[in-house]
């Protein structure tokens, strides 16, 4: 599912959890990220308050906020990010094992 978030967009962590058939289960969503492949562009997934959210021990909330604004996605004076203008919402959807 995070592989289908386009360049310059975000998706929050309960948005992903929702569209992979997890619904109310956010969490999963960053236990899967915290071991994904390479390809996957985990950078492009926040919390449902717009923000980053940072790894124990890491300086990957650096690299993912450097990434984002490569892509065009900006921050406010607090570190957020506008979902209203940068989240991701897909025309249709194929929820996991619905297919």
């Amino acid at each position: 599912m995070v592989r289908r978030i386009p360049r310059g967009r975000v998706a929050t962590y309960g948005q992903v959890a929702t569209l992979a058939g997890f619904p109310r289960q956010p969490r999963l969503g960053g236990y899967a990220l915290r071991h994904a492949d390479d390809d996957v562009p985990w950078h492009r997934v926040v919390n449902a308050r717009g923000e980053l959210s940072p790894r124990a021990q890491s300086d990957s909330v650096h690299v993912q906020r450097a990434r984002l604004v490569a892509e065009g996605v900006r921050f406010d004076d607090r570190g957020r990010i506008d979902l209203r203008r940068f989240c991701w919402r897909p025309r249709t959807v194929k929820v996991r094992g619905k297919e």
